[in-house]
């Protein structure tokens, strides 16, 4: 029996606003444990939350860009369960009055678009974190993350393979960068993601019993993380076994998902409205103003990239990924108005260097100014490609000017045809067999003249007239 895998994602994302939901405590991460904490986020006895308006805008933004109908009441309610960093013994969410629902992405899977639907985004406070002791029975809990504000972004289980679902939580963490509401950090728990995949006949309109994964902090972990569930129940099933509903943990070190616990249902939760919270009204004067201040998102830029620098769609796409990398590029256009050399200085040796090194773009060692310097020496006929891979080399490494490299280094392109003549007939004078051969008539062999020529020159002479001599002298 042939199956498909369906697969739904919930995403948290850790919103970057400066205090927390409902207090005024700090959310800056990295704090010694336990320090940015007040009674208001312990749950102490009388207190009473308020809501932080910049969590709503940010939550506002969120659906704008997702296409979501935003609710114009919502309402906070208590999420009742019991677990060491949690505090209240109860987690303030939204549940059926969510801030917003019925929204959409698109994603792009091998040059083909498919919409992936949204359930619901709704805000909630985030819980403490546990830290394990591995040499002794104990347990740890700093409370500096709890109520550290968040929204849930919870799809529809319209994803069908891994892939789709790594294409679809790329999308959303450009969009949440692209909107400056959360870090995307993944590695630091602020962009989390819990999976649930289940399989069902190919055909089939029933859904199959699902299981949700859980430890997913890397787009890698997600896609290999799905592969094996989705290879696990159909082994089960082609066994004439049953898939039972459960929460399961990824395990990065074994490649597999262990059982963790069987998995609740919203009922065991025990929701009921927060009596210490009002309804939340939006009106229309709000939203239309949250509207207004979003930025050009991650797809409108990706068209507007393709229009007006007629770039590749895979080229595109990638500039694109991030709000920093495509603001990179379009400065180093400005200063430099040939799109299609900026982009492959960008794409290929600053992203090199970047991966290498394993920095961000905001982390570039080489200015939008000196890129610019440098491909405008090139564009002069200042230096040769091949000695500008050379410059951007020392750039990176000192951070000085490329202009100053080249006049210290002195790799100023040789562009005198007389003097490349005369290396020109060294050369051929040093080469007869090779001679005679091109001009009996392997003409391969003239990539060999002009590398002698290179290398001659130590790279600096000009290659169109290495080529240009080459040919006459070669002739005659």
């Amino acid at each position: 029996m042939e199956f498909e895998s369906v697969i739904g994602l919930e995403i948290h994302a850790q919103l970057k606003t400066k205090t927390k939901i409902f207090c005024g405590c700090s959310t800056k991460f990295g704090a010694p444990p336990n320090t940015h904490t007040c009674p208001v986020c312990l749950g102490m006895p009388g207190v009473l939350p308020v809501l932080n308006k910049k969590v709503v805008e940010y939550s506002l933004r969120m659906a704008l860009a997702t296409n979501c109908k935003i609710n114009r009441q919502s309402r906070f309610a208590r999420k009742n369960y019991f677990y060491p960093d949690l505090p209240k013994g109860y987690q303030i969410s939204q549940y059926e009055l969510p801030i917003a629902e019925n929204g959409h992405v698109d994603i792009e899977i091998n040059s083909h678009k498919k919409r992936i639907g949204i359930t619901r985004i709704h805000m909630e406070e985030d819980a403490g974190k546990l830290t394990h002791n591995p040499d002794r029975p104990l347990s740890m809990v700093d409370f500096n993350r709890t109520g550290v504000p968040l929204i849930e972004i919870v799809s529809e289980p319209d994803l069908r393979s891994p892939e789709e679902a790594g294409a679809y939580l790329r999308q959303l963490r450009s969009i949440v960068r692209y909107l400056s509401i959360c870090d995307g950090n993944m590695e630091e728990g602020s962009f989390r993601c819990d999976a649930n995949v289940s399989i069902r006949p190919i055909g089939s309109e029933t859904f199959g019993t699902r299981a949700e994964l859980k430890n997913l902090n890397s787009f890698k972990h997600v896609e290999k993380a799905l592969q094996y569930e989705i290879t696990r129940q159909k082994e089960i099933l082609s066994d004439g076994g049953e898939v039972i509903q459960e929460t399961r943990l990824w395990s990065p070190d074994k490649n597999r998902t262990t059982s963790m616990r069987s998995k609740e249902e919203a009922h065991d939760y025990r929701y009921f409205p927060d009596p210490d919270l009002l309804p939340l009204v939006i009106d229309d004067t709000w939203i239309n103003n949250v509207k207004k201040s979003l930025p050009e998102l991650p797809d409108e830029r990706k068209i507007r990239f393709i229009n007006k620098f007629f770039l590749s769609s895979n080229d595109a796409e990638a500039l694109t990924s991030s709000r920093e990398l495509a603001e990179y590029f379009e400065e180093c256009v400005k200063q430099f108005p040939n799109p299609k050399q900026v982009c492959n200085w960008v794409m290929g040796e600053l992203l090199g260097l970047l991966n290498a090194e394993e920095k961000t773009i905001n982390e570039s060692p080489v200015s939008t100014g000196d890129l610019a310097g440098l491909l405008k020496l090139i564009d002069k006929g200042v230096i040769s490609g091949k000695i500008a891979k050379t410059v951007f080399e020392e750039m990176a490494k000192t951070g000085r000017a490329p202009e100053k490299i080249v006049k210290e280094k002195q790799l100023v392109q040789v562009t005198d045809v007389s003097a490349i003549e005369e290396v020109v007939s060294k050369i051929l004078s040093n080469n007869p067999k090779e001679v005679e051969a091109y001009k009996n008539g392997k003409t391969k062999l003239m990539g060999f003249f002009v590398g002698q020529v290179m290398k001659e020159t130590r790279g600096k002479a000009n290659p169109k007239i290495v080529n240009e001599v080459l040919k006459k002298r070669l002739i005659n």
